[in-house]
């Protein structure tokens, strides 16, 4: 039920964004998370910082405010699960990489 989106570029433009935004709604409301291959660092809502410059896995489990918002599952920390960052540093983050949604 999942299929592949490439970001190619070093960072995500506004429709790459945008359809990030549309696919972690529609998908999130489905009942199933988007998985996102992520590198390098970027900032959550609360400012805490997250870095894996060698590559990591993330799944978006939720979101809020019309998705510009999206909850992030991550099994890297077990004292920092869960938190929350912007779509737009989401879409960065996967630049150069992709995400599987359904």
């Amino acid at each position: 039920a999942y299929r592949s989106v490439e970001i190619t570029s070093g960072k995500a433009d506004d429709g790459q964004t945008d359809k990030l935004r549309a696919d972690v709604v529609r998908t999130v409301d489905n009942g199933r998370a988007v998985v996102a291959n992520i590198a390098g660092t970027t900032s959550d809502v609360d400012g805490g910082v997250h870095s894996f410059e060698g590559g990591h896995y993330i799944s978006a489990v939720g979101y809020r405010d019309n998705g510009h918002i999206v909850r992030i599952a991550d099994s890297a920390n077990p004292t920092q699960a869960s938190y929350e960052i912007t779509v737009d540093n989401l879409a960065d983050w996967i630049a150069t990489r992709g995400y599987a949604t359904s």
